[in-house]
């Protein structure tokens, strides 16, 4: 009698196990012809609900022709089970990326439904190009430069051109320039409606 193979063993095609397949098995089970292994497969499979398609053929196969059943007969009645495979597990690394995938899509969604109600953020900061910065550098500069001619050329013409209080003068004139610009500076950043010409005009062109 010939060992069973290793195809044998793997389980393939599952079918139900009838009343005419456990029989045989049975029968199979004290048959003394077949090897202690297909006698004790036999026997294993006669009181299962299911068995492999296989097993109980090479069992069949290797009883005796004036012992076994037909075949056909033999398998009539019986079903076919079908196993779901099983699901393939997922790597770490693949769930903690599909976890942020998930963040990320419901801070969108979140987003999505407050934006009526959330107050637009004002991109329109201060000094946040260039342009703007070296233009109010250019004013502030200006501005004291101004004030300090005024400062000196007033205390020149009350104090008799004396240098030391024309000095002091224009650099009074310097300091006064400097605060009327760090004033005007504050009411422009602090007051929402006031806003550059550039700014304004982005705004109109996105409308």
């Amino acid at each position: 009698m010939k060992k069973m193979s290793s195809d044998d063993q793997k389980p393939g095609l599952v079918i139900t196990v009838t009343e005419s397949i456990r029989l045989f098995l049975l029968s199979a089970s004290i048959d003394r012809r077949l090897s202690e292994e297909l006698r004790e497969l036999a026997l294993t499979l006669s009181s299962a609900a299911n068995a492999p398609y296989k097993q109980i053929r090479s069992i069949w196969m290797e009883s005796a022709f004036d012992s076994r059943p037909g075949l056909i007969s033999l398998f009539s009645g019986s079903n076919f089970i079908f196993t779901s495979p099983k699901p393939r597990e997922k790597s770490e690394e693949l769930k903690e990326r599909l976890r942020k995938l998930k963040e990320l899509a419901e801070r969108k969604e979140y987003q999505e439904l407050v934006k009526d109600i959330t107050p637009k953020k004002d991109l329109n900061e201060p000094f946040s190009t260039y342009k703007d910065q070296i233009g109010f550098g250019l004013h502030v500069a200006l501005t004291m430069f101004t004030g300090y001619l005024l400062g000196y050329f007033a205390f020149r013409a009350l104090f008799n051109h004396s240098p030391i209080m024309n000095s002091a003068g224009g650099i009074l004139g310097l300091v006064f320039g400097m605060l009327l610009e760090t004033f005007l500076f504050i009411i422009r950043t602090s007051e929402p409606n006031l806003k550059s010409p550039s700014s304004t005009s982005r705004f109109k062109k996105n409308q």
